[in-house]
């Protein structure tokens, strides 16, 4: 079995030199190659990739066209059985090869995802970007602690077989949103996915409290746009994050009248979050800041949701119009 690693890269020659040399340090190191897709950055990153050439590592250089269409550029030069995307911001165990080439002999599928964890060193603010994206009690959450079917993998660590490439053309100039999009295209097609929780990347997420909310409140605008192309995969739960924060103005208000069942609710949730924040950080210190990513996510992706939905499904605007942000220009 052998592997093509994609890696887009935008303005991180840095991290990507820390994702190289976490493949260098592979225990299982002779059954991969390394496409690094420079997308039009100022910072190039091509010193860097010649360091790694003992990785048997192509670079390219080509204009800016988004993330999705870079990964697409690469996969086309892939010579692998299974293409593997990561993030320039991930860093994998040096076993990850080993358990995946056991994952996939023992649970064959067409295409897959694995999770993301921590480091000790990475800064508070990841930290807790990292528990508020991952956590089972946020929107984030791993499927089970056990190989998981139907489960939609996302870029920053995902694998798919060159066929599954090849038929569905790859990613859409979507973005955010290429990533569960690609997946519904599979599973029209008949392709099978797995999750693979042990299979799991150190994501570092370099982003401040702004991006963060960027990020999550483009998230929200996405899903919509994905609802209506895809409505056989369009679920309830999508509306957690709004009716989430819908519910605490609710509850505020109920306070103010006398009325606090809503804010003991509330409580109890954020007591729970709080509880199993300190358990898997082992730091009080986490809680705030646990806090802080938790709302951001919780109103970002909600009102963003919210507004998506008025604008495409009341209104009937076009997408690609109404939010233009969402969509790479490909040429």
């Amino acid at each position: 079995m052998f592997f093509s690693v994609v890696v887009p890269v935008y303005n991180r020659p840095d991290e990507l030199y820390e994702l190289l040399k976490s493949l260098s340090s592979q225990t299982k190191s002779d059954c991969f190659e390394v496409i690094v897709v420079e997308d039009g950055s100022v910072f190039s990153a091509e010193e860097v990739a010649n360091t790694f050439k003992h990785l048997n590592l192509q670079y390219f250089f080509k204009e800016n066209t988004g993330p999705g269409d870079s990964r697409n550029f690469g996969m086309k030069y892939a010579k692998g059985d299974f293409i593997l995307l990561f993030d320039s911001d991930c860093i994998l165990p040096n076993d990850y090869f080993e358990k995946l080439v056991h994952l996939l002999k023992n649970y064959p599928c067409d295409f897959f995802g694995g999770t993301d964890k921590e480091l000790p060193q990475f800064s508070l603010i990841q930290k807790a970007i990292n528990f508020s994206m991952t956590s089972v009690l946020t929107t984030g959450g791993i499927r089970g602690q056990r190989v998981s079917a139907n489960f939609q993998p996302r870029s920053f660590n995902m694998g798919l077989s060159k066929e599954c490439f090849e038929l569905s053309g790859g990613f859409s100039n979507l973005h955010p949103g290429e990533d569960p999009e690609l997946t519904f295209k599979l599973w029209k097609m008949g392709k099978i996915s797995k999750g693979f929780p042990e299979l799991f990347v150190y994501h570092k997420r370099r982003i401040s409290w702004k991006k963060f909310y960027q990020q999550m409140n483009k998230f929200g605008k996405a899903r919509p746009i994905l609802d209506l192309k895809y409505p056989e995969y369009a679920k309830i739960f999508f509306w957690f994050p709004t009716l989430f924060i819908i519910g605490i103005d609710i509850a505020i208000i109920a306070a103010l009248f006398g009325y606090f069942i809503p804010i003991y609710l509330y409580t109890f949730y954020f007591l729970l979050v709080a509880l199993e924040a300190v358990i898997k950080t082992k730091s009080l210190v986490m809680i705030p800041y646990v806090f802080v990513a938790l709302l951001i996510q919780m109103y970002a992706y909600g009102l963003g949701f919210l507004w998506s939905k008025i604008q495409l499904v009341f209104y009937k605007k076009n997408p690609e119009v109404t939010f233009p942000e969402l969509f790479f220009k490909i040429s």
